[in-house]
């Protein structure tokens, strides 16, 4: 299982786990009784609930590099493409926007 800490705009708002059945993401309690905390896109909105999905989710697919950037992340870290978890772990922790992933330790 891989898990990440997801921020918006630097606070940590959320944990995006991948396991064998598919994606989870929850937002963190704390986050979501900050006065103005914001939704990581339209489509998973603020809610306690815990999102599920067979396949990544488009809000952190779309922040996977793409074409010879890709190229670079799969040859220097030797990821396969279609391990899309694991692209967002290694390439996603300081992105161009608002959303950065920080990979979560078995021990954390």
């Amino acid at each position: 299982m891989k898990r990440g800490k997801v921020y918006i705009k630097d606070v940590f708002c959320g944990i995006i786990t991948e396991s064998e059945e598919g994606y989870t993401f929850e937002y963190d309690k704390a986050y979501l009784n900050m006065d103005g905390a914001t939704a990581l896109s339209p489509t998973m909105p603020l809610t306690d609930e815990t999102y599920v999905k067979e396949m990544m989710f488009p809000v952190f697919d779309g922040l996977i590099p793409e074409g010879w950037l890709l190229d670079i992340a799969q040859s220097s870290w030797k990821i396969d493409a279609r391990d899309r978890m694991s692209l967002l772990l290694a390439c996603c922790k300081d992105c161009i926007g608002d959303i950065g992933v920080i990979e979560l330790k078995d021990n954390e």
